[in-house]
């Protein structure tokens, strides 16, 4: 209940402030409240401490302060002071809260950009030699001797203009033409006296030419007259080369791209339908400023700019495509962004010399590394401006999102390799598209399955069951670790070095992972399941990768897609789709999947969570080569730490309802003991007709790369066709299998 003593204090507070105004005059307090309320919408143009002149030839200026029963016809009432004061930080304060430029450029700092950018330019330098190299002995030579005949007549030519000062002819003839005589006769006279000269010159030169060759066909040795025929030749044919048809052709044609300048912004700006941005261009003004020059920054052009009040990034963004017309460059040349730094208001317009999907293929930078650690944050691509991304594991789940055909199960394929070159990680691969992207990295996987049969995903749904039980038991086994050990009670490299305690980052990938959650049977517990595990697994070691080209509620439960912490969405087809991967509003936001082109576009996508702001990134590709050639890296380095775990060693994990079936069991069963070597395409056929469900449409190659991971080589084998022709091809060597058998057993019973 408001006290009666508030309306009391309220009302002498404003009676004393009227009184101060109207010096003493009674005021209508009803009134001056509502004229005060007028008076905020108004421009001020009078000073509030100015004295009203009330006589009868002036008039009132007081807008709070007319007398009752006046008409309210004043001026309003100045806000500010009359006169600027100075306010805000000093001199010291905006010195130390300046910022300041890198001394050393950031690409110089970074040794991956360094090396980059060094190998770009030796790469340029050998690339210009090399062409040119080429070229000399088979166009260039044979075209200077093709001109040096022409380059003689030329020669000759312009010694015998210069010996008759044939230069100076055109002024002589005009001399006479004006009737100067007198000029003409001076001109006439300096002409004699260089011709005399010249032609003296010119015969001492010839005949001194004429001993010298003499000289060098009877008298010189042959590697002399050589070099001085190719010298003479090599002179006559530059000398003769025509001014259009240069000898040499460019090894590095230079592309052309307009700088940009203000003018141009400004411009481009004001057409893409801001209304406070085109009226201010109207008016003559820029209707934007540029708080910082135009600079370079790395194959494109940077532009600082504060906004109008009002106006926000996001409605920039929202325009980009307009904005790419304005300034007549391609749509992937063009990425407005906001500054996390400063105000909602500042623009940074980035403006790159060419379409980012024609930039080519982004090499992974760990593509030739032997090891990482997953600790670290995973290479992914590059952004616009070519500077690197990467994205964090440890601590957080990843989801990627896109239509069909975009590079999702690349994008995927870079994470999973890049957690497969660290041997302390257990990964759980399950690609339910049934194509064979993830197939490379069977060898060091401790589960693994690749289908869209209700096996396949009835064996996606158990891993994540066990996913969950293995999240309930790191639980219990971080907190009965000591404070010391494990402060924080998250998995940490010390923590996952230690084998013992068995926390070491686990990586779960479930590719398709729509044919997963949307099944009848098994989607609704496998999506409980996956939501438990990204809740909770995060400080756990326990990591999950989801990749969906279906993201809408039925094929990705809300509960999933709105706890996983970093996300990247290339090309989708709509705003729901788009907030379903990247978060809520975040199409509003001007963060939008849907603008990039399809096919043309395939790689690239908004990389939200892993940086403070979303990011456009061009994501690495590694085709299925260089992924084998990693996974074979990668098996190496578990087999030198005894790591290998599950599926690899050919072991049949907790609850594996995939195919249940043992390759080196059915290889032993389909070769007997009386056959000593056998050829891998006569064992493929053999155990397609075993199990057809499993081998069928096996080849030769197929049992290589399956016995590989076992140790089990192949080598050349002799033996008879059907047709009884002796010849040698791919086999193995059946006491290898039943090595490489016993020493499974014996692990088994080890463990």
């Amino acid at each position: 209940m408001k006290h009666p003593d508030d309306d009391n204090e309220l009302f002498n507070r404003l009676e004393a402030e009227m009184a101060t105004d109207s010096k003493g005059d009674v005021v209508d307090l009803d009134k001056a409240r509502s004229a005060r309320t007028e008076s905020a919408d108004n421009t001020p143009d009078a000073s509030p401490d100015s004295t009203p002149d009330r006589s009868a030839d002036s008039k009132p200026t007081e807008s709070a302060d007319s007398e009752t029963g006046e008409s309210d016809d004043s001026g309003p009432a100045l806000v500010d002071r009359p006169a600027p004061t100075r306010s805000g930080p000093g001199l010291i304060d905006r010195i130390r809260d300046s910022k300041r430029l890198d001394i050393i450029p950031v690409w110089m700092k970074s040794g991956a950009e360094f090396k980059d950018a060094m190998g770009w330019l030796a790469g340029h330098v050998w690339h210009t030699i090399a062409f040119h190299a080429v070229r000399v002995p088979f166009l260039y030579m044979p075209k200077l001797i093709w001109r040096s005949p022409s380059g003689l007549v030329n020669a000759l030519g312009r010694i015998g203009r210069w010996a008759v000062d044939a230069e100076g002819e055109p002024l002589r003839q005009a001399e006479a033409r004006r009737e100067n005589s007198e000029l003409y006769l001076k001109l006439s006279r300096q002409r004699d006296r260089r011709v005399r000269l010249r032609m003296l010159l010119t015969f001492l030169g010839g005949l001194s030419a004429l001993v010298v060759g003499l000289f060098l066909v009877f008298g010189a040795a042959l590697m002399t007259q050589v070099i001085a025929a190719a010298v003479a030749v090599l002179t006559l044919g530059w000398l003769g080369a025509p001014a259009d048809a240069p000898l040499a052709t460019r090894a590095v044609i230079k592309t052309e791209v307009q700088k940009l300048t203000s003018d141009i912004v400004v411009k481009a700006m004001a057409s893409i339908g801001i209304g406070q941005i085109a009226s201010a261009v109207a008016k003559g003004q820029d209707g934007i400023r540029f708080v910082a020059p135009i600079t370079r920054e790395g194959p494109g052009w940077r532009a600082d700019i504060d906004l109008p009040l009002g106006v926000t990034v996001a409605d920039v963004a929202d325009r980009r495509a307009r904005l790419a017309s304005g300034l007549r460059r391609p749509l992937g040349c063009v990425w407005p962004d906001a500054d996390p730094n400063e105000h909602e208001g500042r623009l940074i317009l980035w403006v790159g010399d060419r379409d980012l999907s024609k930039t080519g293929t982004v090499k992974w930078a760990l593509a030739n590394v032997r090891k990482h650690d997953i600790f670290k944050r995973v290479p992914f691509g590059i952004d616009p401006r070519g500077r690197a991304q990467s994205v964090p594991m440890i601590q957080h789940n990843i989801l990627v999102g896109s239509l069909p055909g975009q590079g999702k199960t690349a994008s995927v394929r870079v994470l999973a390799c890049g957690a497969a070159l660290d041997p302390s990680v257990e990964l759980w691969l399950h690609e339910n598209k049934g194509t064979g992207d993830l197939d490379s990295l069977e060898c060091v996987s401790h589960r693994f399955v690749s289908g869209i049969d209700d096996d396949s995903i009835r064996y996606a749904a158990d891993s994540l069951k066990l996913l969950r039980e293995e999240v309930m038991r790191r639980a219990a086994a971080i907190k009965k670790l000591p404070r010391d050990l494990c402060p924080d009670k998250r998995v940490t490299r010390a923590i996952a070095d230690k084998r013992s305690l068995k926390l070491w980052p686990l990586v779960g990938v479930f590719d398709e992972c729509q044919n997963l959650f949307a099944h009848p049977k098994y989607g609704k517990q496998a999506g409980d399941d996956a939501e438990f595990i990204i809740k909770l697994g995060r400080a756990l070691g326990v990591i999950l990768v989801l990749a969906t080209q279906r993201p809408d509620k039925d094929s990705l439960p809300t509960g999933i897609s709105g706890n996983v912490s970093i996300r990247f969405a290339l090309k989708v087809a709509g705003q729901v789709e788009n907030d379903m991967i990247l978060g809520t509003s975040a199409y509003k936001n001007g963060v939008r999947a849907t603008s990039f082109r399809p096919e043309i576009d395939a790689g690239n996508g908004y990389l939200a969570g892993a940086t403070a702001l979303p990011v456009v990134v061009r994501t690495a590709y590694l085709d299925d080569p260089a992924t084998n050639a990693i996974a074979q890296r990668a098996l190496a380095l578990r087999k030198a730490e005894g790591t290998l775990s599950g599926h690899a060693l050919g072991e049949d994990t907790e609850s594996t309802s995939g195919p249940s079936y043992d390759l080196l069991a059915d290889v032993a069963a389909v070769v007997p003991p009386s056959e000593k070597r056998v050829w891998n395409e006569r064992i493929a056929a053999r155990l397609a007709e075993l199990r057809p469900e499993v081998y069928g449409g096996w080849k030769g190659e197929n049992v290589t790369s399956a016995l590989k991971p076992h140790g089990i080589k192949t080598t050349g084998v002799a033996g008879t066709t059907d047709d009884g022709e002796r010849t040698t091809r791919r086999g193995i060597v059946r006491d290898d299998l039943t090595k490489a058998i016993a020493e499974r057993d014996e692990n088994r019973g080890a463990a």
